[in-house]
């Protein structure tokens, strides 16, 4: 509240309707971004061309002189040169609150369900932000259950952390997305699919999602074909409604589909600014907007984002210029292999190659042995797989080996989950403990 008693983002916008309305002109479109005189405005304002008559909304991405460039949040079909142009004296604002749950948002937050206007129902903020401070942070020391066993067992989660998932394409990245979505115990869901095909949008949410699925959770959608703007957009804007969520003191689960098509949208926006394309074609911005937008998530003063974002593994090369970045910011990752897809292991979860970097802080000691039990026998397998296969290993040669080939099947059997199971926390470890035990 401000000091006379209105809502911040009240008097933000009734100050913006009481300023002069001023008029400029488009002089040039090129690529992605528009050249506009005859108004001043700030970078990251919002500028209307054509107000009146179906305005097009765009974005100040730099200023000049005497000209703005700007980028479009639409399609530059109709634009002209000398097309009329209105400053709209405030930044993108976003819908927060409970009236979200269970509605689909575009990529500027705006309902594409079909559902009542959120207008008179939610607050609307600026998505702009403020990271919160490294030293206001509480610690993760609480663990965060999905319902996949592999996942709470083996790469246990805690709530605030921040976990990637690496994969190839069609290797089941959005599957296991929407069986954590259904089995977490977390308060909210906020789900941003970003860059994806328009034909799977429905089915996630239908088949994968559900309606039990969709009632504690706010999906923020961005198809393929959307302009990249709106598409780097709605990352943020999926992020900015599950920020108001924590700090509300909610755990929220923030599950985006994917990070990697979110830094090729920055790519496109980037290299039609006139930035040098660098590693790879990425320019410079790419590799500064994912921490901006990673850092995000994680805890706060009150409340949690835990933050699983994939990571879309180009060639499955997990050392690509943005999973290799992803990987070094995030607080663990799943690997996801297409070696294991394709003999019909679901989840594709390879458990060796997988890590969290804070699974002694929320798992018991007696828990964290027995899953490095598992590991143990599993790694000890892997090394002699080979052996095994051309019939050159000698059992009794190693007895971890020996085990591990006998307990193989059961280990074999827990990892693998079907897509609309769900398993409790309590009962996962009581199965790993039995393995352990046998």
């Amino acid at each position: 509240m401000t000091p006379s008693g209105l809502p911040a983002a009240l008097l933000s916008r009734a100050r913006a309707a009481a300023r002069p309305q001023v008029t400029g002109v488009v002089t040039g479109a090129m690529g992605l971004t528009l050249t506009v005189e005859g108004i001043t405005a700030a970078v990251g304002d919002l500028v209307e061309i054509n107000p009146g008559e179906r305005p097009l909304l765009a974005e100040v991405v730099a200023v000049g002189r005497d000209r703005l460039t700007c980028m479009p949040l639409g399609t530059l079909s109709g634009v002209h040169s000398g097309a009329p142009v209105r400053a709209t004296g405030r930044p993108l604002q976003v819908p927060v609150g409970e009236a979200l749950l269970g509605r689909v948002l575009d990529g500027l937050g705006r309902p594409v369900d079909g559902g009542p206007p959120l207008a008179s129902r939610v607050s609307w903020v600026d998505l702009a932000s403020q990271t919160p401070h490294a030293l206001s942070r509480t610690r993760v020391e609480e663990p965060l259950t999905f319902g996949v066993r592999a996942l709470d067992t083996l790469v246990p989660c805690g709530k605030g952390q921040r976990l990637g998932i690496f994969a190839g394409s069609g290797v089941g990245k959005s599957s296991l997305l929407a069986q954590i979505t259904r089995g977490t115990d977390a308060d909210v869901r906020v789900i941003g699919l970003i860059g994806e095909r328009g034909r799977e949008v429905r089915e996630f949410l239908e088949e994968n999602l559900g309606a039990e699925g969709m009632a504690r959770t706010v999906v923020v959608v961005a198809t393929s074909d959307e302009p990249p703007l709106v598409r780097l957009k709605a990352a943020f804007v999926a992020t900015r409604i599950a920020e108001a969520f924590r700090d509300q003191g909610r755990d929220v689960l923030l599950l985006m589909d994917s990070i990697t098509r979110t830094a090729m949208a920055q790519r496109e926006v980037g290299l039609s600014a006139g930035e040098p394309p660098a590693t790879r074609g990425y320019p410079p911005s790419v590799f500064a907007m994912m921490p901006q937008l990673l850092e995000k998530a994680g805890t706060g003063a009150t409340g949690s984002i835990t933050g699983l974002y994939t990571v879309l593994v180009e060639g499955d090369d997990h050392n690509e210029p943005i999973a290799d970045t992803a990987r070094s910011i995030l607080d663990g990752h799943i690997v996801l292999t297409r070696k294991l897809a394709t003999v019909g292991h679901f989840p594709a979860i390879d458990v060796l190659e997988s890590i969290s970097r804070v699974a002694t802080a929320v798992v018991p000691p007696p828990q964290m042995a027995d899953a490095r039990e598992i590991r143990r026998m599993m790694g000890a397998l892997r090394d002699v797989r080979e052996l095994i296969e051309i019939g050159a290993y000698q059992p009794g040669s190693d007895p971890l080996v020996d085990r591990a080939r006998d307990l193989a099947p059961q280990i074999e059997a827990f990892l693998q989950q079907p897509m609309g199971e769900s398993t409790p926390t309590h009962e996962a470890w009581a199965w790993l403990q039995r393995i352990v035990r046998s």
